[in-house]
């Protein structure tokens, strides 16, 4: 864990439990893209930064979940470099109590302010493409968190932050978090038909043909929305459904699978009422869903 890897030119990784891309801008200067999970992870970084003699210049950040922004505030204290995140993303990185608070929907409780959800802040200024390095392009990915974003380099790697999961990772844990379906759907669709020298993904091994990864989370999607669609068969709680997804999918619910598996599957009541395949009733002072 922690490895530096090359992967292509100036273009490298570190593997860790979200990959952090590391880009040569010269001989004595580097970027990365993300910083991993917390302090920890940013010491781990700043040892091989040190043992290359690699002075760090930026952090472009794909997105604002906690494992990809955790080592900001360490990194950003020890070298004096900026930090760059993009949209909605800038604010939750400056105000990283929003994820805990966005996910359970009301101030969080004490059992969900730990590092997986909670990062410690940092001063992460607006990302555009005047603050790129040459070579440098921004790739929109939206879909699994607000505004997130992906990177290609000179060298023609693309970094794919977390848009899909690895086939081992689907299999193990079934939903990955998804904050827009229809968004996330289109960018899956997009990410299918890029060509690149090599892929980077957050969650899953590098590799040169992404299309068929791209297409097995595509039809996990299409998969767990049919499944969500015909547990509504019959008018139900969300409390009840979710409790019907974690048993469909064999999964065992604590606060923190509560609130992000939760999470999600309002995302696609979201997504399955506005594409007409579930409607809302109220009875009893109760929302139900149900299937069209």
């Amino acid at each position: 864990m922690f490895e530096l890897v090359r992967v292509a030119g100036n273009s490298y990784y570190i593997q860790s439990p979200a990959k952090i891309g590391l880009v040569k801008l010269s001989d004595s200067e580097v970027c990365l893209i993300d910083s991993g999970n917390d302090k920890d992870a940013g010491r781990k970084v700043r040892q091989i930064l040190d043992a290359n003699a690699w002075r760090l210049t930026a952090i472009y950040n794909t997105h604002s979940n906690a494992d990809h922004i955790g080592g900001n505030q360490y990194l950003q204290k020890q070298t004096g470099c900026r930090i760059y995140a993009s949209g909605v993303e800038g604010a939750f990185t400056r105000y990283p109590l929003l994820e805990p608070s966005f996910l359970y929907g009301g101030f969080p409780p004490k059992d969900l302010k730990h590092k997986f959800l909670l990062a410690q802040e940092s001063g992460a200024e607006a990302l555009d493409a005047t603050v790129l390095p040459e070579g440098f392009q921004i790739i929109p990915l939206p879909g699994h968190f607000f505004d997130m974003v992906g990177f290609r380099t000179a060298d023609d790697v693309v970094y794919l932050a977390d848009c899909l999961s690895g086939r081992e990772t689907l299999e193990k844990y079934q939903i990955g978090f998804v904050y827009d379906v229809a968004a996330y759907i289109q960018t899956l669709e997009t990410v299918e038909k890029m060509e690149a020298k090599m892929f980077v993904p957050s969650h899953a091994e590098a590799t040169e043909n992404i299309a068929p990864l791209a297409r097995l989370n595509i039809d996990k999607v299409n998969e767990i929305a049919e499944k969500i669609t015909e547990l509504c068969a019959v008018p139900i709680c969300f409390e009840q459904l979710l409790q019907k997804v974690f048993a469909e999918y064999q999964l065992t619910m604590n606060f923190e699978q509560y609130v992000l598996i939760g999470s999600t599957v309002r995302s696609y009541l979201s997504w399955l009422k506005d594409t007409n395949r579930v409607s809302v009733g109220f009875e009893n002072n109760m929302l139900l869903w149900e299937r069209v």
